[in-house]
């Protein structure tokens, strides 16, 4: 009797509630347990939108294999070796690549075209097409002003006097401190220029670093002509500054007078053939150029 009562006693106890939690990826509600009958699934969730997966990376396509660069021969090596021994500028001229070297030789007309400078300067302008008129067809002329404190003008070169002149005529003077330095500068990095001709007043630059720009214009073989205002008693100061640089590179020093119109031009002129056939065809042609007399003459004293 007693075990009976145990049995009927058990069967009217209520099932036990158990708790199942998921160890898979998907992520609901617990199911319930009851009894020994089966299980009773709770409301379904839909799965949730994290990702259930991993990405694998791919090998990475293997690297195509380059070639050896191909080993330096005897004359390459004797050709490098003969370069490095070569002043730097005359070396960059032998290895420049053909399209780069200019047609025609190539003139540079700098000027300083500061505060003060605006009486010169519209002298100067009226006549910049007697570089391109003494001997046409034969020059290229660039021309290079600085004004405000650097240089902000530096015009392809051009065999067109008019328009070099039309370019001219749209500059005005800015205030600022010369610089005459950067336009030595870049001509160094233009191929061809033969002549650099520079019409200012003061130098208010570094003495050290002109006279090295200087001296890489005159291994490269570029004349610089300095055209020396001197009305101004702050000019004659700097006299020596501007004929030393000009020596350093086998040019010179010429004054500028801007109340003389008629004798810029001829200087100019005289500067146009000494860059097109130096010194030989300037003393051919000083019968009928008024200014290859003065340029031979300062030429001469260098």
């Amino acid at each position: 009797m007693m075990a009976a009562g145990i049995v009927t006693a058990a069967a009217s106890a209520p099932p036990t509630r158990r708790t199942i939690r998921p160890c898979c990826l998907f992520r609901s509600r617990p199911f319930d347990y009851r009894g020994s009958r089966g299980c009773v699934a709770a409301q379904r969730q839909p799965m949730s939108d994290k990702p259930n997966f991993v990405l694998v990376p791919t090998e990475p396509d293997p690297e195509p294999k380059q070639e050896p660069p191909p080993r330096e021969g005897l004359l390459d090596r004797i050709r490098h070796l003969a370069l490095s021994l070569l002043p730097d500028g005359a070396a960059r001229a032998i290895t420049a690549p053909a399209d780069d070297i200019p047609r025609r030789p190539r003139l540079v007309f700098g000027f300083d075209a500061t505060a003060s400078r605006e009486p010169a300067w519209a002298v100067a302008r009226t006549v910049t097409d007697a570089l391109v008129r003494a001997l046409p067809g034969e020059l290229d002329v660039a021309l290079a002003v600085h004004g405000g404190g650097l240089l902000h003008t530096f015009t392809p070169f051009t065999a067109d006097a008019n328009a070099l002149r039309d370019r001219a005529a749209g500059i005005r003077c800015l205030a600022g401190p010369t610089r005459m330095l950067a336009i030595l500068s870049r001509c160094l990095r233009e191929p061809g220029v033969r002549v650099v001709t520079y019409i200012g007043d003061v130098f208010e630059e570094s003495l050290p670093r002109g006279q090295k720009l200087a001296d890489e214009l005159g291994a490269r073989g570029i004349k610089l002509i300095v055209l020396h205002d001197t009305s101004h008693w702050e000019a004659r100061r700097d006299a020596e500054v501007f004929l030393d640089l000009a020596r350093r590179t086998g040019g010179c020093v010429l004054p500028f007078d801007p109340s003389a119109p008629g004798r810029l031009r001829d200087i100019l002129t005289a500067a146009a053939v000494y860059a097109v056939g130096g010194e030989a065809l300037l003393r051919e042609k000083r019968e009928e150029l008024p200014g290859a007399l003065l340029l031979l003459e300062h030429l001469n004293r260098r």
